[in-house]
């Protein structure tokens, strides 16, 4: 069975898109604990991400480093920080967290509520960032 990250990727839910490749997807989290929460994943769909190949786990960095640039560019922060944690979706993904204290980025604390307007102008910010 398809995980709802495959779906996204098969354009069968729709998500807020910041950038993607032939063989990566980056978007916003629709539940983020900061501003500016995204998700990186492979368009493979493997549920660990150390069962991915070298080459795709490796390309899956690069291609995160990518939008962690633009997070930094588009969203005030200290840093934009990395994290492999989660298992409420069997397909690996990786979360990159702007955040001004280490704090911010706890995966336990509650949820934002941001309205489907506000992603999307957050998503828009994020992409004019891109290369």
């Amino acid at each position: 069975m398809a995980s709802i990250f495959s779906k996204i990727v098969a354009g069968e839910i729709p998500c807020h898109k910041i950038a993607e490749s032939e063989d990566y997807l980056a978007f916003l989290d629709i539940n983020p604990i900061v501003k500016g929460h995204t998700l990186v994943i492979p368009k493979m769909e493997t549920d660990y991400i150390f069962d991915l190949e070298d080459d795709v786990i490796g390309g899956l960095m690069v291609f995160a480093k990518k939008v962690a640039k633009a997070l930094d560019q588009a969203i005030p922060s200290k840093r934009v920080g990395v994290m492999v944690v989660g298992t409420e979706v069997p397909h690996a993904h990786v979360h990159l967290l702007p955040f001004q204290r280490e704090s911010d980025i706890n995966i336990t604390k509650p949820k934002m509520a941001l309205s489907q307007a506000d992603l999307a102008e957050i998503a828009a910010n994020i992409r004019s960032f891109v290369d």
